[in-house]
């Protein structure tokens, strides 16, 4: 099972039959979270090139193109990938498994797509089970999270992702059989926005599961060629960060708990971002945004 270090996870699971969409955690006041590690700057790690030994074991015929271009070319087929997973029948797919109780893999009927949906659709192939890796070990009734996914987008988009299981040679066509691949990273919750990310590429979509950020600032990264510069200059606008330091001190009511809880779900998704290998430039850039602004409201807050 792929491992790494483990943090408290507080993230809401989206139910994995939906498509692929990022939904914002709302704190609960009332639980003070134990001490964290705030440092001023969340660390990127160095970038390493995704596995080209995961990657043709999940897509044999993009084995020699560059990752760029499978990326450019999955972000045209998104809507057939989501319509697809949308189509999976949520009885035969639990939000989540206990460990001890993953089968190997899952079979899934078939909905019939709704009017509109784009054609043809695009079955996930996997399904992957994601635990909380403790230190203590990870206890067998230890529920895990279950995510269907395309594995060539895993592959495309994560560079420490384990090669996924053989899928079935065939399949019928009421229903889809998903191998399992379990999975340990140190927020399982946190995973629900990178899911969503990798299939849709939604700066805003991201950040508005991440923090309270005002809708006027969220529509100024709306999917577009301008998205990533939008963002930069908002990292680089003094007036700009303080404007959302003060938004999340006021929807936090300056409750120093609650800024807390915020800080520490943007710290758990950037290690599942390092534990992945996850290299996208701009949500690294509305990372470090996010971290800005909690600590901006945080010190609102103490003063």
């Amino acid at each position: 099972m792929f491992q790494v270090a483990s943090h408290p996870a507080g993230f809401p699971h989206a139910h994995p039959a939906a498509a692929p969409s990022a939904r914002r955690y709302r704190p609960d006041e009332s639980a003070v979270p134990g001490p964290i590690q705030m440092p001023r700057k969340l660390e990127r790690p160095p970038f390493t090139d995704i596995s080209r030994d995961t990657l043709t074991a999940a897509a044999p015929e993009l084995a020699a193109v560059p990752a760029e271009f499978i990326r450019q070319g999955l972000r045209t087929k998104a809507p057939q990938m989501q319509a697809g997973i949308a189509a999976l029948a949520p009885s035969h797919l639990p939000p989540s498994i206990p460990r001890s109780h993953l089968p190997q893999a899952l079979t899934v009927p078939l909905r019939a797509p709704p009017p509109g949906a784009p054609s043809p659709l695009s079955y996930p192939t996997h399904a992957l089970a994601i635990g909380a890796q403790s230190s203590k070990g990870s206890k067998d009734s230890a529920p895990q999270l279950v995510f269907a996914v395309h594995a060539v987008v895993l592959a495309a988009h994560c560079a420490n992702i384990p090669r996924f299981p053989a899928p079935p040679r065939s399949r019928a066509s009421a229903s889809v059989t998903l191998p399992i691949l379990p999975l340990s990273l140190p927020s399982p919750q946190a995973f629900a926005i990178l899911h969503a990310f990798m299939y849709t590429h939604r700066i805003d979509a991201a950040l508005g599961a991440l923090l309270p950020f005002p809708p006027t600032f969220l529509e100024t990264l709306a999917p577009s060629s301008s998205t990533a510069a939008h963002l930069a200059a908002a990292l680089a606008s003094g007036s700009t960060r303080h404007q959302l330091n003060a938004h999340l001190c006021a929807a936090s009511s300056g409750n120093l708990s609650t800024l807390m809880t915020h800080a520490a779900h943007v710290r758990e998704l950037w290690q599942d971002m390092v534990a992945l290998g996850l290299y996208d430039p701009t949500l690294w850039d509305a990372l470090d945004l996010a971290w800005e602004v909690v600590l901006g409201a945080m010190n609102l807050a103490a003063h």
